[in-house]
Formats: C-alpha cells, sequence, structure tokens
C-alpha cells in the first residue's frame, strides 16, 4: 500500500463512487478500479462492494478508510513540519471562505498578501459543512465555520458578527415594512443555498420553531443569481445584512422575532499542526477585527 493508492480509495469512499471521485483524483475511473483492485489484492480482503448505483464499505474497507485518513491527515502534518522547519519563505495556504460573503476577506487577504507576497493564498469557495469536511480530512488548516463550534474539534478565533435580514422583491408589499416577524413569512417560496450551506439549516431550524416548513422555490450559491429570482418573483430569502446591506437589487426588512444570528469565525482543527503560514493569517485576523 502506499499513500496515493490510499488517497484514492478515500476519495471513493468521501464521494460515494468512482466517477464522482475520477476529478479530485485525477484519474480515470478504469484506473481507479485498477487501484482499488490492487489495494484488495495487497490487503488479502475486498473492500467495496457495488450494490445499484452506490458502494459499500466492508468490515475491512471500513477499518482501511479509518487508519487511511489517520495516515493521510499525518503525512500531511509532516510536510507542513519540515516545511516550517526548513524555514521555507515560499508556500500555499488554503483558506476556506463563504461564497456569499467573500467580500468581507478582501481587506484580510490584501493585508496578508502585503505582509506575505511569496505565499500563495488558495481559497475554497464552498459552503461550511464542504469547509469542515476539507479540515477534518487535512485538505485546508483554515476555513470559516458558523458559531458556535465543537470546542473539542476546533479552535477558533472570531471573525465576523452579523444576523439575517429578509430580501424581498422592490415592489412588493413587504417592502413598504419596516421589520417582519418570520411566522408571517409561512406562505412564502424560499430561496434557499445548496446543500452544503450550513446557513440552510439554520434557517430551517428558525422555520420550524415559527411553526412552518419553507417552500422551496429555488437554491443558490451566487448573490446576483438570488437578487434577480427574488426581483423576478421568484421567491423571498433570509440573507445575511453584510451581504444586503447597501443593495438596490431587493428590498431588505429588518427581521424579528426571532433575530437569527449568522456569527463566523475562522477555525481549525485542534490536533492538527498549524503551519507558520497559517498561524501569521490568524494573527492577523487578532490583530485587526473587522467591524460587525
Amino acid at each position: 500500500m502506499d499513500l496515493r493508492s490510499l488517497g484514492v480509495f478515500v476519495e471513493v469512499v468521501r464521494r460515494g463512487g468512482f466517477t464522482a471521485a475520477s476529478s479530485k483524483v485525477a484519474l480515470t475511473q478504469p484506473s481507479i478500479s485498477r487501484v482499488i483492485k490492487q489495494l484488495e489484492e495487497d490487503i488479502g480482503q475486498v473492500l467495496i462492494t457495488r450494490q445499484h448505483r452506490s458502494i459499500v464499505l466492508t468490515d475491512a474497507g471500513k477499518i482501511l478508510f479509518r487508519h487511511a485518513q489517520n495516515l493521510l491527515r499525518d503525512h500531511a502534518a509532516l510536510e507542513t513540519e519540515l516545511a516550517d522547519l526548513a524555514g521555507l519563505k515560499r508556500g500555499v495556504l488554503t483558506l476556506g471562505i463563504p461564497p456569499l460573503s467573500g467580500t468581507l476577506f478582501v481587506p484580510l487577504i490584501k493585508r496578508y498578501k502585503k505582509t506575505y507576497p511569496d505565499i500563495e493564498l488558495v481559497l475554497f469557495e464552498k459552503g461550511s459543512k464542504a469547509t469542515e469536511r476539507a479540515l477534518l480530512a487535512a485538505d485546508m488548516q483554515l476555513g470559516t465555520l458558523i458559531l458556535p463550534l465543537d470546542s473539542a474539534l476546533y479552535d477558533s478565533v472570531p471573525f465576523f458578527h452579523d444576523r439575517l435580514a429578509l430580501a424581498a422583491p422592490r415592489h412588493s408589499h413587504w417592502a413598504t415594512r419596516e421589520s417582519v416577524k418570520l411566522k408571517e413569512l409561512k406562505d412564502e417560496p424560499f430561496i434557499i443555498f445548496p446543500e452544503d450551506f450550513a446557513l440552510n439549516d439554520t434557517v430551517r431550524n428558525a422555520c420550524a420553531a415559527a411553526g412552518f416548513t419553507p417552500e422551496i422555490a429555488a437554491s443558490s450559491s451566487h448573490f446576483s443569481l438570488i437578487a434577480g429570482l427574488i426581483d423576478s418573483g421568484v421567491g423571498i430569502a433570509l440573507l445575511p445584512m453584510s451581504v444586503v446591506r447597501g443593495t438596490n437589487a431587493v428590498a431588505v426588512i429588518r427581521l424579528e422575532d426571532p433575530d437569527i444570528q449568522w456569527n463566523i469565525a475562522i477555525a481549525w482543527c485542534r490536533d492538527f499542526y498549524l503551519s507558520h503560514a497559517a498561524k501569521a493569517l490568524v494573527n492577523l485576523v487578532k490583530a485587526h477585527p473587522i467591524d460587525s
């Protein structure tokens, strides 16, 4: 067994199939099949069985998956620590940021690049659930997650405190209101976010507490598309105030009863090694907090 083969196996399991894993590991489906077959021959046991269009891990596959993840994380930490020990001035730091609020990070990124111009900053722009999976898999060191966090898994530094507001069509009856209660929206179609967004859970749970299940009209992670759908009458959305403040594309109405908080932090796994490049970004966040 080698780390490359273990990495292919882990991605197949995480993504639920050979085809879904092919773009991540840069291999064709037949090549992935050969890698898995070789692993099974090395171990002497079947690792994966296929049922309909999905894969199922055998008991041996479950054991290998658990240990393979640990081995890959340890290898990533080893490479990072050795790079730091060598005093490399160049490097790569991946940072997970929320697509909806990416502009909040512009001052931080500008300050970081000015101070550390030779560090390549790679932005992972997906929902916080995808960011959390990447953190736990050691695919990145730092990511933006919604507070509160599991303190047994993560350390973090607060980045931004916000709350949700109603975004409605500019010519709707909501546009004349200064505030609205969530339960008043029970008959409105909602525009939500892709499933990897933890903000979806926040919205759904708040609606459930208000006594209704929202009707879903559409989903998107791009504010310009969401705003266009809202303005065309497809539905309404609950969005962070920092995203909609100052926009002319939709009407923004204060949401009350409940006041839904959206507080985010820069987080990292407690048990993983944090590189000098990552520590430098965390220190910048601490030294230059942004206004909420």
